[in-house]
């Protein structure tokens, strides 16, 4: 296969349907694209119309649940003996059903607690899992996962957001951990965390009207800057976490 293959999870929406659509658009790769429901994701069938099932390999997969993971990885497997870049994108800071962004430690809830940890940290390092061996071939290959500023340690500054803050923080230490392992395996791998900034999806929608404009990316734009940093990165970064601007945040 002359392209590379990308596997974006979090693909049906936002920051990841966009990421599908530049890779596709650049013709750089072939993607398969994960969703919980990919038929009910309309802007991944669009992109498939367009470009074709060749091009683009459309898969269901949820996050918070391990064996959907692992069919995920029987399916590219049977069809891929090889992955390029693995981008991880599903992160949760609010819902419908109670869970939003802490001010206080009275508003702790240990369901909440939960319920950040395993989109925000189990479920990235469980795709590492499952998907790293399709990755340590012994020729540059990247594992990305979006991360969050606010989970650095020593960047914080406000407190509050416990849930977010700490899941964040465990995805970061997951990502290095895992980076010292595999680079056992393949030293040409690279896995890091990336922090893509405020996008304007739901996920910030909330939040927006505390951010300035020239702040505020649309997910397109996000997805350049971050696959402009993800092809700068070195096997020398690995383990590592940067911003959409290619710039370290510490832990």
């Amino acid at each position: 296969m002359d392209k590379k293959l990308i596997l974006v999870q979090g693909a049906g929406r936002g920051l990841g349907l966009a990421l599908v659509h530049q890779v596709l658009q650049d013709n750089v790769a072939c993607v398969c694209a994960t969703a919980r429901d990919p038929r009910a994701a309309d802007g991944l069938m669009e992109l498939q119309s367009e470009y074709g099932e060749d091009r683009l390999m459309l898969l269901p997969l949820d996050l918070a649940e391990e064996d959907s993971i692992a069919e995920a990885r029987r399916a590219v497997g049977a069809q891929y003996d090889r992955l390029d870049l693995m981008i991880t994108c599903a992160g949760l800071l609010h819902d419908d059903q109670g869970l939003w962004p802490e001010k206080q430690l009275a508003d702790i809830k240990p369901e909440n607690l939960a319920k950040s940890f395993v989109i925000n940290a189990t479920g990235p390092v469980l795709m590492i899992k499952h998907f790293h061996d399709l990755l340590t071939h012994g020729e540059r290959a990247v594992i990305a996962s979006l991360s969050a500023r606010v989970g650095s340690i020593s960047d914080n500054g406000f407190g509050g957001w416990y849930a977010y803050r700490a899941s964040k923080a465990a995805q970061n230490q997951f990502t290095k951990t895992a980076s010292i392992e595999l680079k056992r395996k393949s030293q040409a791998l690279i896995c890091v965390g990336l922090h893509p900034g405020t996008v304007n999806t739901g996920l910030s929608e909330p939040f927006q009207k505390r951010v300035p404009a020239k702040q505020l990316q649309t997910p397109e734009q996000a997805a350049k800057h971050l696959l402009g940093v993800i092809a700068q990165l070195s096997p020398d970064d690995s383990g590592q976490l940067f911003d959409w601007a290619g710039k370290r945040i510490q832990p």
